[in-house]
């Protein structure tokens, strides 16, 4: 063990997933396309382990044009089609439809609400939710507050926004900091 860098649990799985618990998850984000980017993800993880989605990353962001929100709006039948015999990507017509929803729910969001990242990270006033989690156990799969954030983002049109991947997008984008204790990549600012 001398020596050893000790992680969260989860990210000792695969290389994949040690590289995205290391530079990734738990770090703030406040990009407005990686934001809404890591929503589309969380969305597409539905059902599935997030290994998939870390291994089909590179061919979903190329699909979906880096998760423009402006291009992915504008897909027509088309295109979902298109997308639908795409290889390497999560092929489901019901959640490809709602990653082009989600993208008009977002326009209008930014018209009645400003930024993505001003309407999200002042759920947590603007400083990432701060965890002292010591066994994996311990970590909630959904709280309060994912419910409400989902109640909101439900209102304003989008889908796959069910508190548990509202919970997964809040761990991933670093607006709360799950990370245990005991891990060396916790990122706290003490």
């Amino acid at each position: 063990m001398d020596g050893e860098i000790i992680r969260c649990p989860w990210a000792d799985r695969s290389p994949l997933e040690r590289a995205y618990h290391d530079r990734v998850w738990g770090v703030p984000l406040h990009d407005e396309q990686g934001l809404f980017g890591m929503l589309c993800l969380e969305g597409m993880q539905a059902g599935l382990s997030w290994s998939t989605i870390l291994f089909k990353m590179g061919a979903l962001r190329t699909a979906f044009d880096d998760f423009d929100p402006l291009i992915v709006a504008e897909y027509d039948e088309r295109k979902i089609a298109e997308l639908m015999e795409t290889e390497g990507i999560i092929r489901n017509r019901l959640k490809i439809r709602t990653m082009v929803r989600n993208a008009r729910a977002y326009l209008r969001l930014r018209e009645e609400h400003g930024t993505l990242d001003d309407f999200l990270w002042r759920y947590v006033d603007f400083t990432p939710l701060v965890n002292a989690w010591r066994e994996a156990g311990e970590i909630p799969a959904r709280t309060p507050l994912s419910e409400r954030i989902s109640r909101d983002l439900k209102r304003l049109g989008f889908g796959f926004v069910g508190p548990t991947i509202v919970y997964a997008f809040m761990q991933a984008t670093g607006m709360v900091n799950d990370h245990l204790v005991s891990c060396a990549f916790r990122r706290v600012e003490e």
